[in-house]
């Protein structure tokens, strides 16, 4: 196929559809218009992609698409009937179908933390060699603690929120090459290993886990989600399944994406707590409670809600309407 001669013969059709789709309003003849002239540079995309794939060209159309499609659906986006429907339907779907991926991924990391503590607790040579026996009765006695009310409670949240967002978007980001994710979990379990093999050694493990476990359950579920779902991203294109590498790849990552955007939310959760409850004069029973509660809510919406979701036909992936458009072509 002539790329030239294509775009020679319907620039005023792209032309004239981009127009469209930036008009604020549009007349019944209009409207019409922009629809006819969709589904024909819906065709001259997919013929540019299967015989002539030009980058330039491809973005181009890409994007007037995108604004066509934008211009026909109207702002779905930015309502709060779409934030619904995703926390709703799309999130939930996407933690069930991938639940086996990340609740294998947390009892393996809750497994290697605790042979790591208790390995550091019998070799106590090893953890003052990390740490160094001063550093670790400083840890004990004061900076553990002290941790969590070193700063205003809002900025405090608003930090513990964004790192641990960063770390959920790594393990989702690199999820594609499997094992960048494994390293980040390491580093995650190693830290918490070290610091508990830390207290419990200088008898300060009912603090410890006074401290951790409010905030910690919610936190650490979701971390260990966005790591399974990472993996997923990387089992996706060395087993696709009947789809081609790419389709599984992008399937997986447009659902990866989604998760990210909910995980924000339940870190936001997690943030909170830490700042607010985990330091809190509130007797340790209580502070637990909140954190288990907090951890209950999350299981039972990823499996009532994320399961009546799928069941209905959901699968965590954007919508068809949303995806652009493809058109079979002869070769």
């Amino acid at each position: 196929m002539d790329l030239d001669a294509l775009a020679a013969v319907h620039r005023e059709e792209w032309v004239r559809l981009d127009r469209l789709s930036r008009r604020r309003r549009l007349s019944g003849e209009e409207a019409d218009e922009l629809v006819d002239l969709y589904t024909e540079v819906a065709t001259h995309l997919s013929l540019v992609r299967s015989q002539a794939p030009d980058a330039e060209v491809i973005a181009y159309l890409s994007s007037v698409l995108a604004r066509a499609r934008s211009r026909q659906t109207g702002t779905r986006s930015a309502s709060w009937r779409a934030a619904g429907d995703f926390f709703l339907r799309r999130f939930p779907a996407a933690l069930y179908r991938t639940r086996w991926w990340w609740a294998t991924t947390a009892l393996a990391n809750l497994a290697v933390a605790f042979l790591m503590g208790w390995w550091l607790l019998r070799h106590p040579e090893v953890e003052t060699g990390l740490v160094g026996a001063d550093r670790a009765r400083q840890i004990a006695s004061q900076d553990f603690e002290g941790y969590y009310s070193t700063y205003a409670a809002s900025h405090f949240a608003a930090q513990v929120w964004t790192n641990n967002a960063w770390v959920a978007a790594l393990c989702i980001g690199l999820g594609v090459f499997g094992v960048p994710v494994l390293w980040v979990l390491f580093q995650n379990v190693a830290n918490l290993a070290l610091m508990g093999s830390v207290m419990v050694r200088h008898d300060r493990g009912e603090l410890f886990f006074g401290l951790i476990l409010p905030h910690g359950l919610l936190e650490l579920t979701a971390v260990f989600v966005a790591a399974g779902v990472g993996l997923r991203i990387f089992w996706s294109w060395v087993r696709p399944g009947h789809l081609t590498r790419g389709q599984s790849l992008a399937r997986e990552g447009r659902s990866a994406a989604g998760v990210a955007m909910g995980l924000v939310v339940v870190l936001l959760v997690s943030g909170v707590i830490e700042a607010f409850v985990t330091p809190s004069p509130l007797p340790t029973w209580a502070r637990i409670g909140i954190g288990v509660v907090a951890e209950v809510s999350f299981l039972a919406y990823v499996l009532v809600v994320g399961r009546a979701a799928v069941r209905a036909g959901e699968t965590g992936d954007v919508d068809a309407d949303l995806l652009e458009a493809s058109v079979a072509t002869a070769g």
